[in-house]
């Protein structure tokens, strides 16, 4: 173990490149309040829905970094410990993305901005029998107790699993094996169990889906969960693919990356199998109630986003990351990260302006300048959580798996 590079050093031009583009996240952040926070509601309402749907994204893709640990743990899968500190690193990202999420959350609600959430408006919610309907769980109270419950949770369980990871660097790990993969199990399991009651249901529905409080999709949730999932191995492949550049994770072998690729391309499919089976059911039943969400994104000014989705989030994956040698090949595992990545955060953009700004695209310096704000964030504490243990967890049981590991 010795001969390998145990631990990440931060180059200077990464501490560099992160504080940069997070300054210029907060130029346009502060350029943005100025111009659109203090003007009218449809300024506002811009301002704000940009900085909703850049958290919510950021926040479910680092926490999919942690489902994607607890979802290999719980399979009994050694082959990701040669990089499981990558996912790791990137997962505790979520206290503070989620923090961030929250906050905004939940300043929408009790500053009453009912021009996001339309359920927030008591008078309209009293003359609207839909909207009555759902008010048992559309309302302040219970839209505050689950966010905070879920951020809470996402945080504190995915806090668990890594601190029993670092139980691995430690020797005596060895003479209670069987202990230790029992309770990362127990621990994993808990995750899931968690992700699956808000990721996979609940947190969809309340922070995205109830911009459109009259309409819903029995899919909405596993559409956005192969979203966020797909785009979170697609950053785990980009530091894992870095750090191979740099020397480090030596154990980590093309079999690793191959195996990352192809998680990037099933998911690819899986959301575009759910996007056919969104749409088509709502075209084919022809409903005002469900046509209404899909009208201005087909027909109207979000027509090129829209469709631009499906050709970033399918076609190209399908095309380039279908061939075995496309998943061993760095350079194009790198383009078909940063590509997938770019074009969920597009989806993510046009779900939710798509229902604040229905007149017109408003893609623009605000949406790119908050995106370098997260991404410049990431790249600073993902590096200094990689930098604050060992990239490898040495004394795992599992660890033989990985490095032998042959797909």
């Amino acid at each position: 173990m010795s001969a390998i590079k145990e631990q990440f050093e931060i180059p200077s031009k990464m501490k560099t490149w992160s504080l940069a583009l997070i300054a210029i996240g907060v130029l346009a952040l502060i350029f943005g309040f100025v111009t659109k926070a203090r003007g009218t509601e449809e300024e506002q309402a811009v301002f704000i829905g940009t900085l909703m749907y850049n958290t919510i994204f950021w926040t479910l893709v680092c926490n999919a970094s942690m489902f994607f640990i607890c979802a290999t743990t719980l399979a009994m899968g050694g082959w990701p410990l040669a990089f499981r500190r990558v996912p790791e690193a990137i997962s505790a990202m979520v206290p503070i993305f989620g923090t961030i999420t929250a906050a905004i959350l939940l300043y929408v609600v009790f500053a009453d901005k009912h021009y996001i959430y339309h359920w927030l408006d008591t008078k309209a919610v009293a003359a609207d029998e839909v909207l009555k309907g759902k008010s048992g769980f559309l309302n302040v109270k219970f839209f505050t107790i689950w966010t905070l419950l879920t951020i809470g949770l996402w945080s504190l369980l995915g806090w668990r699993m890594r601190q029993l990871s670092l139980e691995a660097d430690d020797a005596t790990v060895k003479e209670n094996g069987s202990s230790y993969i029992w309770r990362n199990t127990v621990s994993a399991a808990l995750f899931i169990i968690w992700f699956a009651l808000t990721v996979g249901s609940t947190v969809p529905w309340l922070w995205l889906m109830s911009i459109d409080a009259h309409w819903y999709s029995t899919m909405y949730s596993w559409y956005t969960f192969a979203s966020s999932f797909v785009s979170g191995m697609s950053l785990i492949a980009l530091w894992v693919i870095y750090l191979k550049n740099k020397g480090y994770l030596e154990y980590a072998s093309n079999e690793h990356l191959h195996d990352i690729g192809k998680f990037m391309f099933a998911f690819s499919i899986f959301w575009t199998y759910l996007w056919f089976s969104q749409y088509m059911l709502i075209w084919y039943s022809n409903q005002p109630e469900e046509t209404i969400y899909f009208k201005h994104r087909v027909q109207g000014p979000y027509k090129g986003i829209f469709f631009l989705n499906l050709i970033i989030n399918f076609i190209c994956p399908l095309l380039i990351l279908m061939k075995r040698s496309a998943k061993r090949n760095y350079t194009l595992m790198t383009f078909m990260a940063v590509l997938i990545l770019f074009g969920h955060w597009l989806d993510f953009y046009q779900m939710v302006m798509g229902s604040i700004s229905k007149a017109e695209v408003t893609l623009g310096w605000l949406d790119f300048g908050i995106l370098s704000l997260f991404i410049g964030l990431m790249i600073y504490f993902v590096s200094r959580s990689l930098a604050s243990k060992p990239l490898v967890s040495k004394y795992h049981p599992f660890l033989k798996e990985s490095i032998i590991h042959h797909t």
